[in-house]
């Protein structure tokens, strides 16, 4: 099955594989991880972020991680953001939650950002758009697709930029 997600990595030959899993599986990237054999931390979770001026962002992180909000509020630039409403994920991205890739819909200037350490990760798995289908990426490779910023979401101690 070739989804847009898939047309679009091949368009920029940006190398993946494709991987599915059972639609029946329970959703969450905990889950995925699991009957795909790689780790939690490597299931990356797309996130959909509402900023008060209107805009909406994509944040990535591991299955396993949450954002400290101090620094997710750094790193998009407001103190006032929220997550998303499922309408306002579909009405922004097409995709509803729980397999939303985390490229090929987003209009330009429409920020994305990783979590930092999902960078020393092997291969990561993403969502490819229709649940029961991943797509394994390197981070590098899920940078210059997502066009994302690398930014540290997850330690207290460390900047969330650079560092």
């Amino acid at each position: 099955m070739k989804l847009p997600s898939h047309l679009y990595l091949e368009q920029l030959n940006i190398p993946y594989e494709p991987r599915s899993f059972s639609p029946e599986t329970e959703k969450g990237a905990a889950n995925v991880a699991h009957v795909l054999g790689f780790s939690e931390r490597q299931a990356v979770k797309t996130l959909i972020f509402q900023v008060d001026t209107g805009e909406h962002v994509l944040v990535m992180l591991g299955g396993d991680q949450n954002a400290v909000s101090g620094n997710l509020k750094k790193a998009i630039g407001s103190r006032n953001i929220q997550m998303a409403a499922p309408e306002a994920v579909k009405e922004t991205t097409g995709y509803v939650i729980g397999s939303i890739p985390p490229f090929c819909w987003q209009p330009d200037g429409f920020r994305t950002f990783v979590e930092a350490s999902l960078m020393d990760e092997p291969i990561l798995g993403v969502g490819a758009g229709h649940w029961g289908e991943e797509i394994m990426i390197t981070p590098e490779n899920l940078v210059k697709a997502s066009r994302a910023i690398v930014v540290n979401l997850t330690d207290r101690e460390k900047p969330v930029i650079g560092g």
